[in-house]
């Protein structure tokens, strides 16, 4: 079998510079890539990383999801130190602190363009 390693998760929308914006606010990596259309950072040199990508026909998805609105293709487990610390980190970088919460000891937000993420501490 050939060598195979997840370069990046990439996320759709329909304004590649301010999710990206969000995003670097969010997780502080750096851009290993910025253009028209696109970018993309990661953690560190040749670890996985996160992109975005345009989608001028970009729908926003539902949390949680129901069977009249477009669902969510995936989303991001994000996990931290200090969930209490990451949760305000998160609503100051602008995400959106979902209405529907499933657990208790992890926090579902949305990002500006409403893709869901979850924090957890380990």
């Amino acid at each position: 079998m050939p060598e195979i390693h997840l370069r990046s998760v990439v996320l759709d929308a329909p304004d590649v510079a301010e999710l990206a914006a969000f995003y670097k606010r969010l997780l502080g990596w750096p851009a290993t890539s910025e253009e028209s259309g696109w970018a993309r950072f990661e953690p560190a040199p040749g670890r996985a990383g996160l992109a975005i990508q345009l989608e001028p026909q970009f729908v926003r998805p539902s949390w949680p999801s129901d069977t009249t609105h477009q669902q969510m293709q995936l989303h991001l487990d994000l996990q931290v130190d200090d969930l209490a610390a990451a949760s305000e980190h998160a609503t100051r970088a602008g995400a959106t602190l979902a209405g529907f919460q499933p657990q208790d000891d992890v926090r579902v937000f949305l990002d500006p363009v409403g893709h869901p993420f979850c924090l957890f501490e380990q």
